[in-house]
C-alpha cells in the first residue's frame, strides 16, 4: 500500500504557455481527471441526497466529452495511465466499493467506449432535473464542442452556457436562489496569474456565498505558485476545509512536468474526508507511475 507523502522536494520553475492555448483533449483521462472527477462524483452524490435542488457551477468547463482514440489523446497517451488502469482494475474486481462504483458509473454514463468526460458531463448525468447547471468555458473551439456535447446529452433549459471568463462569471452568479451550490474551479494554470485569480476569486466568493461548497483542482509542480496554493487555500477557510492530493511520480530532478494532482474542498460534505480516507491508498497504487507514488489528505472542520 502507497503511504502518505511526507516530504516533497522543491525546484525551480519554468513559465507556462500562451493564454488560451491549453486543449483538455491531451490530457483526458489521466491522472488527475481520475482525481478531479472521483472527488466530484462523491460531491455530487452528496448534495443530490437532499430533495432540496441545487446549482452545479463549472468555470472552465472544457469540451464536456473526449475521444480517447483522436488525435490530441492518442498524441501524448496520459490516459493509459489513468482511465484505462481504473476501468482494467474494475473489471477485474481489484478496487474498493466506491471507486469500483465510480468506474462503473462513468461506463454507464458514457455513450460508447473509448470516450472519457469531462466535469460537464460527469455533472448533467448526476444531477436531477431540478438542479441547474452553469457551465463556462471561454477557448472558443472548446465552447462550440461542449455547447454540441451539452445538447446531445439532454441538458436543455436546466443549464445555460456561456462563452466568457469563468471567474468573472461565478461572482455574477452568487448567491444562487437555491442557497445550495458546488462550485468547481479548474483553471489550466498555464499563466502564473492564474494561481492568484482562483485565490481572489474564492475570496470574493465566499463573501457573496459563504455556505457553497467550493472544489478547486491544481496541478502538482515544482514551480513556487503551484506549491504555494494549497496553504493560500486553507487561509480562506481555516476552519473548514479538505485537501486531497495524489502524486503519482517523484518530482523530477529536473524540475519539469506535473508530479500530481490535488482537490481543494471549502465546505465539503462531513462524508467525503473518510471516503477519500477509504479510497486515496488504492488509486494511489493504481495510479503509480514510479516509487514516489503517494497521496496526502488533510483537512479540517
Amino acid at each position: 500500500m502507497r503511504r502518505p507523502c511526507r516530504r516533497i522536494r522543491r525546484f525551480p520553475f519554468s513559465d507556462g504557455l500562451t493564454m488560451l492555448s491549453y486543449r483538455h483533449a491531451f490530457h483526458a483521462g489521466n491522472h488527475a481527471d481520475i482525481l478531479k472527477h472521483f472527488v466530484l462524483w462523491l460531491v455530487l452524490d452528496y448534495f443530490g441526497r437532499k430533495d432540496k435542488p441545487y446549482w452545479y457551477i463549472d468555470t472552465h468547463s472544457g469540451a464536456g466529452l473526449y475521444d480517447l482514440g483522436g488525435s490530441e489523446a492518442q498524441k501524448v497517451g496520459e490516459y493509459r495511465h489513468g482511465a484505462a488502469r481504473l476501468f482494467a482494475a474494475a473489471e477485474q474486481g481489484a478496487l474498493p466499493e466506491e471507486l469500483a462504483r465510480f468506474a462503473g458509473r462513468l461506463k454507464t454514463i458514457l455513450p460508447r467506449p473509448g470516450l472519457y468526460c469531462g466535469s460537464p458531463w460527469l455533472a448533467q448525468a448526476e444531477t436531477r432535473e431540478s438542479d441547474k447547471l452553469r457551465l463556462f468555458e471561454l477557448h472558443p473551439a472548446d465552447f462550440l464542442l461542449l455547447d454540441n456535447n451539452m445538447r446531445e446529452a439532454g441538458l436543455k433549459r436546466r443549464g445555460i452556457l456561456k462563452r466568457e471568463d469563468g471567474f468573472k462569471g461565478l461572482l455574477a452568479l452568487l448567491p444562487p436562489p437555491t442557497r445550495r451550490a458546488v462550485v468547481l474551479t479548474d483553471p489550466p494554470y498555464e499563466e502564473k496569474q492564474d494561481y492568484a485569480r482562483v485565490v481572489q476569486t474564492l475570496k470574493d466568493a465566499k463573501k457573496r456565498f459563504a455556505q457553497g461548497c467550493y472544489l478547486v483542482w491544481y496541478p502538482c509542480l515544482s514551480r513556487e505558485e503551484s506549491r504555494r496554493l494549497p496553504e493560500q487555500l486553507k487561509k480562506l477557510s481555516p476552519d473548514k476545509y479538505l485537501l486531497a492530493e495524489l502524486h503519482v511520480a517523484a518530482p523530477r530532478a529536473d524540475g519539469f512536468g506535473m508530479h500530481g494532482s490535488g482537490m481543494f474542498a471549502i465546505n465539503p460534505p462531513y462524508l467525503l474526508r473518510e471516503q477519500l480516507a477509504r479510497n486515496l491508498p488504492a488509486l494511489a497504487n493504481l495510479l503509480a507511475q514510479d516509487a514516489g507514488a503517494c497521496f496526502v489528505l488533510d483537512g479540517a472542520g
